[in-house]
């Protein structure tokens, strides 16, 4: 899947597990944004003093994240680094990132992500090679005879997994394969090369890097239904045929409440094949805004997915799509749900983070709420375009409450709201004035609101300072 690129501002200095000396060089270099804040006072929440990736050692696993390139630096790479053992790129490695012209490549963020990962002793998950979404045009919109597109894909495949020879513990070589009924998805490559493109593709990957681990990954399959049983199908096909294939990734991008039930029995018959599993972009989404019994439900459903990779031998690695839910793609593609990851947009752990820990063999603590309660407001921008921009301001309580709220902020840039959503705004100068709408205005302890709006920019979109209040 895909991750979405936002920008963020708070105003509360909270990074957790983070080194006392880099919370105070990333405060001083401006590396920590800043966030409104109503209350007595705040605390950091601290994660647990043993990193998610030294828990998950100790059970013979590798946990992960997915990260954006451009983030890793300031609090958000000091988490990434310290408390995952393997990184995803959520876009750099994807055909239209990486050739965006037909024979230009552009290996710059995926090369940052490496070398990050290096730096902090972690592997890399390559996704994904074979994909019939974020293509470049020029491939999409060619004409192409099966021959000259099997060329293709087989050089792009050769080119990315050979630079990366030897930096990449496994691939994510084929992705979102099947349709929900278990045929084959129409797509570009299976319209023109038939189903043999996926034994081709992992031929083409281990050729060009055979110490890498083969995966093929799709989402929905995590429980035993058509899909899966399709998947389970094909894998024991290639396998008998001699095809290097060495893994399955279940994407488990899962709505609240809804962990399969056969889950760890689906995982099982998948390793009993002789193929290892991975949980590949694990996430779940909640309808927004959150309160305290959903966060609840979300620490159990984490705890749940992960003590099922955790309880099979052959499940090595689950990895979470964005470990912040400011860097998270669902706000976007699922309006009205978000809150999907373990840690908020202000980087403190989630009971979600709990949840994970649990299942690794940790403690059971939990955060404990900011002295005195408080509440803040998040500005966040999700899109932008040549001349507009779409962005959400998010007003989250833990340890208060509010009956009503109204946020502040100046544009420093000239940039103008042109439409608002869940909230009534008006615009003075450069001073934006939003206040809840009728039915909003509450902000239960543990809850959140969420409102939305466009807005028109021209040369640059600078992230104001917001005022709750």
């Amino acid at each position: 899947m895909r991750t979405s690129r936002s920008t963020t501002t708070t105003r509360t200095f909270r990074a957790p597990g983070i080194p006392l000396r880099k919370r105070i060089a990333a405060l001083l270099t401006g590396a920590v944004s800043v966030a409104a804040l109503v209350g007595a006072g705040a605390t950091t929440a601290h994660a647990a003093d043993t990193p998610l990736r030294d828990l998950a050692a100790a059970q013979g696993k590798v946990i992960g994240t997915a990260v954006t390139g451009s983030k890793l630096t300031g609090a958000y790479g000091d988490i990434a680094g310290a408390q995952f053992s393997s990184l995803t790129p959520g876009n750099a490695m994807k055909w239209g990132t990486v050739e965006p012209t037909q024979g230009s490549f552009n290996w710059s963020e995926a090369d940052q992500i490496v070398a990050f990962a290096q730096a902090h002793h972690q592997q890399v998950r390559g996704h994904t090679l074979v994909w019939h979404n974020q293509n470049p045009n020029w491939l999409t919109n060619g004409s192409w005879t099966p021959a000259q597109l099997s060329s293709l894909l087989q050089n792009h495949i050769t080119t990315e997994v050979t630079r990366y020879k030897g930096k990449i513990a496994a691939w994510d070589v084929v992705n979102e394969a099947f349709n929900e009924d278990g045929t084959y998805r129409p797509t570009l490559w299976y319209d023109n090369l038939g189903a043999d493109y996926i034994a081709n593709a992992l031929t083409w990957a281990h050729a060009a890097d055979p110490a890498a681990k083969l995966y093929i990954n799709d989402y929905n399959v995590e429980g035993v239904n058509a899909k899966s049983t399709a998947l389970y199908n094909l894998v024991k096909s290639l396998k008998q045929r001699g095809v290097p294939i060495d893994g399955v990734g279940l994407q488990a991008h899962l709505i609240l409440g809804q962990v399969p039930a056969t889950l760890q029995q689906n995982i099982q018959r998948f390793a009993d094949l002789g193929v290892d599993v991975a949980i590949t972009e694990l996430d779940v989404r909640m309808q927004l805004p959150a309160t305290a019994a959903s966060l609840t439900q979300q620490k159990a459903d984490f705890k749940s997915v992960v003590g099922a990779c955790a309880a099979v031998t052959r499940c090595v690695n689950v990895t979470v799509w964005g470990f912040t839910d400011s860097d998270s793609w669902v706000p976007s593609t699922f309006p009205g749900y978000g809150a999907a990851t373990p840690y908020d947009e202000n980087y403190n752990p989630k009971p979600a983070y709990y949840g994970i820990a649990e299942a690794l063999g940790g403690g059971t603590s939990t955060p404990p709420p900011p002295p005195g309660g408080a509440c803040t407001a998040t500005y966040s921008v999700s899109s932008q375009w040549n001349d507009g921009f779409t962005g959400q301001v998010r007003i989250a309580c833990s340890g208060a409450s509010l009956s009503s709220w109204k946020v502040s902020w100046s544009y420093g840039a000239g940039q103008r709201i042109t439409q608002a959503w869940n909230a009534v705004c008006t615009q003075s100068g450069a001073v934006v004035t939003c206040q809840n709408a009728s039915y909003n205005g509450t902000v239960p302890d543990g809850g959140a609101v969420t409102f939305g709006f466009n807005a028109s920019w021209s040369g640059s979109n600078p992230v104001p300072t917001v005022t709750l209040g």
